[in-house]
């Protein structure tokens, strides 16, 4: 770490955190590794990165209600095709970019999938915040269905399990995904800067999970400046308990003054059966055994729920998860899986290729639901958290991180809002303007001779001082200082990007490959459903769980 007096208060939260001894890829200060690889193979490793998205997206009629009919045949099998399928409903879109090592190619990608896509949803919009759209009843909010195949009935089952176990509307709330890993030669870099006790591998391993455990140190960070959901339909909550103190505007907008991210409040994408888990990120091992454990472990809860009833399966299983996927985290360590295998089984076998950040809400402004400036700053924001020397955590402080994120949550933007720390609070604001301080080398590093990465640095720097310039902010601006209903307000958006979209300029080329994959991936299921239809959905689940539900 930098031990200069300016940045004291980062180096108390990152350094003093815990008295753990760190583990072997013991790294140099954050300033001299910046340093370090400011020569130009240094910078080109650097910009190596690999980068993918997933938006999901909800289908809506024209007066903002759910769509309640069937995924669209004209884009392909939602179990098969690669960019576009569906999430927990059948109307909740996922959009998938291939891996891009270039920005603009990146949200060019995805801005293609979106408008190949609305011009096949018979007039339909998106809804384009991350809060669900106008529910009538959340009993007929249909589940994705994916085909007669085992494998599909699997995913459809374990999405009717979330039903039971938590509800449908916490099931439709919509976020943006970001995979990222860094390229070979800067693992080459960085491993001769270490002692080499670890294989190469096992190095890059360690690594990931140092950035991720320095990512859940300062992951308020992204609902401070990425956070888009202060405000919320009143439908959304019909029925529901909650402790939030919520104000209302217009006929029907519910908020809280300073919040930033009710999608990751208790309202949203939270588990309280998953609070004891205690899995541990100190490393691979330690937390593929938490995760392993965790699938085994039997709640008394969803036993009440039953696993199959009257011969109708309710769950896959009566477990606390499960399967993995159902693990809610802020960020995951992944590997792409070989046909069969389990994430943790992947993670097992060759160790972690890629992570996956969770934290982003759609962005309200961006017809894609995220924009350039937000990409290069988590570019900077996910080497910084891997250069960064990354101690071990312990109880305590995963108290204070929990706390911390939740503090953001619901009041990031209050003024004088303080945070926790080994040796006690310190404020949002000062712990962000240090770190926007060390950022900047960095950006001025990968730009060379351009200005990308430090103008989308000075844009978000702005936030800092101004919290009315976070994206919460923006729609806070908007929904109370307007006066908007944030129906109205999300509907008039919906409309203008839905009128984006038709106009977008396709080329020929490009609607004729979304077309040829929709028509494959259509057939890849059916061949699936034949290749599987000798093995019953019984005997299928005994195979994957090792055990007859």
């Amino acid at each position: 770490m930098n031990d200069k007096p300016q940045n004291k208060g980062l180096t108390v939260n990152h350094v003093a955190i815990a008295n753990h001894q760190s583990e072997k890829r013991k790294l140099k200060p954050f300033n001299e590794l910046v340093q370090y690889l400011s020569d130009a193979p240094g910078r080109t490793a650097l910009l190596g990165m690999l980068r993918g998205i997933e938006r999901e997206a909800l289908r809506i009629d024209g007066s903002g209600f759910l769509a309640m009919d069937t995924h669209p045949r004209e884009l392909g099998s939602a179990l098969m095709h690669s960019r576009i399928t569906t999430d927990y409903s059948e109307a909740l879109l996922e959009f998938i970019t291939p891996v891009n090592n270039q920005v603009e190619a990146l949200l060019q990608g995805l801005t293609e999938t979106h408008a190949f896509s609305v011009r096949h949803l018979n007039g339909q919009r998106l809804w384009p915040v991350s809060m669900p759209c106008y529910v009538k009843d959340e009993h007929n909010i249909p589940v994705a269905r994916y085909g007669s195949s085992n494998t599909g009935k699997m995913k459809t089952l374990y999405r009717k399990g979330l039903t039971y176990r938590y509800g449908a509307l916490m099931q439709i709330i919509s976020g943006v995904h970001f995979n990222f890993s860094v390229s070979q030669a800067l693992w080459q870099r960085l491993y001769e800067l270490s002692d080499k006790s670890l294989t190469l591998d096992d190095f890059i391993s360690e690594s990931y999970f140092g950035l991720i455990r320095n990512y859940r140190r300062l992951v308020w960070v992204l609902p401070y400046l990425f956070g888009a959901s202060p405000a919320l339909c009143s439908s959304f909550i019909k029925g529901q308990k909650t402790d939030l103190q919520f104000e209302k505007s217009g006929r029907g907008t519910l908020y809280l003054p300073y919040a930033t991210s009710l999608r990751m409040s208790d309202l949203g994408y939270t588990n309280k059966e998953q609070e004891d888990l205690n899995i541990s990120y100190n490393s691979l091992p330690e937390y593929l055994a938490g995760v392993n454990a965790a699938i085994k472990m039997p709640s008394a809860n969803f036993a009440n729920i039953g696993v199959k009833v009257d011969g109708e399966y309710r769950q896959l299983n009566a477990n606390v998860l499960q399967i993995e996927n159902e693990f809610y985290s802020p960020i995951r360590a992944k590997r792409v899986t070989r046909s069969g295998e389990k994430p943790s089984e992947a993670l097992a076998r060759g160790g972690v290729e890629y992570i996956e950040v969770r934290a982003l809400d759609v962005n309200p402004f961006s017809p894609i639901g995220i924009e350039a400036s937000q990409v290069r700053f988590l570019d900077l924001f996910l080497l910084y958290c891997l250069l960064t020397e990354s101690p071990k955590s312990d109880p305590d402080e995963e108290a204070r991180l929990s706390a911390n994120l939740k503090s953001v949550v619901l009041e990031g933007r209050r003024p004088g809002l303080e945070l926790l720390t080994s040796t006690g609070a310190l404020s949002l604001k000062t712990w962000l303007a240090t770190l926007f301080d060390e950022l900047q080398p960095l950006a001025k590093l990968l730009d060379g001779e351009a200005t990308d990465y430090q103008t989308a640095l000075a844009h978000w720097r702005r936030a800092v001082d101004d919290p009315t310039l976070t994206l919460s902010g923006q729609v806070s601006q908007h929904l109370i200082a307007k006066g908007e209903d944030h129906g109205h307000w999300v509907m008039t958006l919906a409309q203008q990007y839905y009128q984006y979209f038709i106009d977008y300029p396709l080329s020929e080329e490009t609607i004729a490959q979304y077309q040829a994959e929709a028509k494959s991936s259509l057939e890849k299921q059916a061949a699936l459903e034949a290749e599987q239809s000798a093995v019953s959905f019984d005997d299928y689940l005994e195979d994957y769980f090792g055990v007859r539900a």
